[in-house]
């Protein structure tokens, strides 16, 4: 059995790193310290089609076990969910430095959160377009860069609205600086377009 120590991770890293130690594994023990987070596990569990086991050892303390066979676990299988469709021409769209409304250092969070999970889903994006508040994203100093970078190098094609640059007066550290007339063309080309 792999072990996970994931307490003290936020959503969704222990979902991620509880994925990736499946494709090696048959059964993944991961401990989080919050019920969302084994919510989550439970439903990756049921969309993978594989057994769940969830204990709570203390107020803040749970394990999750996770099985692709009934190895060590009793509880009843999930249903399969139905496949996700590998869509590999699809584009990402971030136009804010924040995601969602209220909370901005939670909409900061939840944005890098979203950037790391599009940069470790098992189908990347074509294209990811940047503009208005979103070019900070492409900026030094941004919590994204490094993902940004990764998927850069595996062939995802990063754009930035030059006016947007200009006016937050920042120099894209990763992609291309493009224009609004060209970002249209891509969004208007694009099969799927997702947004956070």
């Amino acid at each position: 059995m792999f072990k996970i120590d994931a307490l003290g991770k936020a959503c969704p890293l222990p979902v991620i790193e509880t994925k990736k130690a499946l494709r090696e594994h048959k059964v993944v023990q991961t401990v989080v310290d919050n019920e969302i987070a084994t919510q989550n596990l439970k439903k990756m569990a049921k969309q993978l089609g594989y057994l769940y086991q969830m204990n709570q050892d203390a107020p803040s303390h749970y394990t999750v076990v996770i099985s692709k066979g009934n190895t060590e676990l009793t509880t009843e299988a999930p249903q399969v969910a139905e496949p996700v469709e590998a869509v590999d021409d699809y584009i990402v769209v971030v136009d804010t430095n924040v995601m969602g409304r209220g909370s901005d250092e939670l909409g900061k969070n939840l944005l890098k959160g979203f950037i790391y999970s599009v940069a470790e889903q098992d189908v990347l994006p074509k294209k990811i377009i940047f503009y208005n508040g979103g070019v900070h994203s492409v900026a030094e100093g941004s919590d994204s860069l490094e993902d940004l970078k990764n998927m850069a190098e595996q062939g995802v094609e990063i754009y930035a609205c030059g006016a947007c640059l200009n006016f937050y007066e920042l120099t894209a550290a990763v992609g291309e600086v493009t224009n609004m007339y060209r970002i249209v063309e891509m969004m208007r080309q694009a099969p799927k377009i997702v947004k956070p």
